[in-house]
């Protein structure tokens, strides 16, 4: 679930100031590379040596993909960062939790910008991709928010096209072939690829729904047919409680959740503190103590599945969320 919070607007004297002082530190001579991305194209001329990830998203496939010493800031965080990654991601500065000003991230000197979601680069966010590359700066958005998405709502978008695992793996692909690392780039995508398939393998939910609770726990965002829950839920062959409509994570009463009596609920445990319930413990709190939400099959059998947020979004931790729920289906049973 993206989140967003303005960034600074600035003058024009200060943006030529810091662009004029951002010279970024010599890369590899080599060819350039082009490739299309958000209906745009999106060109380097040599690999990048002083990226900046603005998405914790982003930040962690640069850190899968080895780029630590290519990095130069990383932003907007959901959770602590993978353990595997924590070494790495120590040696890059974090320019802010949530949303960093358009000179903040100017002043760590980019020559690559990256973000997960058109909430942060574009309008209302950081800045726009287009203040950043009349700077010079060569910005990529991940494909997982754009093509059979709208985010032009109030809302966290709506998607015309379901989100498949697919867009994940362009997504590798793509900084893999900027930063000129495409070996490590199919390395990464076949691992996630045998991690599903181990996961699900053998499995038999169908006939199980389940609910998917980001958070807020007086008009609760729950997932949608179509984004990253709709990715797990497909892999595993279940059904989503919400399945009938493609907004991201729209907000539901929980009378109408009362109504659909999910089998299982996937409950964000979350880290950042912007909104109630926030946290597994808090989610169970309010279910188990709310006269409507107490009634539903899966609170009386206590069967939950705690998820990080960055599982419940689009990136290389959807294949947690599948090994998570898949674990979890496995112990409770036949649940038809």
């Amino acid at each position: 679930m993206r989140t967003a919070r303005p960034g600074a607007a600035l003058g024009a004297a200060l943006l030529l100031s810091l662009a004029a002082c951002s010279g970024a530190a010599p890369a590899p001579s080599g060819s350039g590379t082009s490739l299309a991305n958000c209906g745009r194209t999106v060109t380097v001329a040599e690999p990048p040596r002083r990226a900046v990830a603005l998405n914790q998203g982003s930040a962690e496939i640069l850190l899968s993909l080895g780029l630590a010493d290519r990095m130069v800031g990383t932003a907007t965080w959901t959770d602590p960062v993978l353990p595997e990654l924590a070494e790495a991601n120590a040696r890059v500065p974090r320019l802010a939790d949530d949303n960093p000003s358009f000179e903040r991230v100017l002043a760590a000197e980019p020559d690559f910008v990256a973000a997960s979601f058109e909430s942060t680069l574009g309008t209302g966010g950081v800045a726009s991709r287009d203040q950043f590359e009349r700077l010079g700066v060569p910005t990529y958005l991940s494909p997982t928010d754009c093509g059979g998405k709208d985010n032009s709502g109030d809302g966290d978008g709506v998607r015309s096209t379901p989100l498949t695992m697919d867009d994940v793996y362009r997504e590798v692909r793509d900084l893999a072939a900027l930063f000129a690392v495409r070996e490590r780039g199919e390395e990464l995508v076949r691992g996630l690829q045998q991690r599903i398939t181990a996961a699900t393998a053998g499995l038999d939910a169908s006939g199980t729904d389940l609910l998917y609770w980001f958070a807020n726990s007086e008009s609760p965002y729950l997932a949608g047919c179509c984004g990253s829950p709709g990715v797990i839920t497909r892999a595993l062959g279940a059904r989503n409680a919400f399945d009938d409509t493609r907004a991201e994570w729209p907000q539901i009463t929980w009378e109408t959740v009362a109504e659909r009596d999910p089998d299982v609920i996937v409950l964000g445990d979350l880290t950042r503190r912007s909104q109630t319930a926030e946290t597994g413990d808090a989610k169970i709190a309010f279910l188990e103590g709310n006269p409507v939400t107490a009634q539903l099959r899966a609170v009386r059998q206590k069967r939950y599945v705690r998820l990080s947020g960055q599982a419940l979004n689009p990136t290389i931790r959807t294949a947690d969320g599948v090994e998570q729920v898949a674990r979890a289906l496995r112990g409770f049973g036949p649940l038809g």
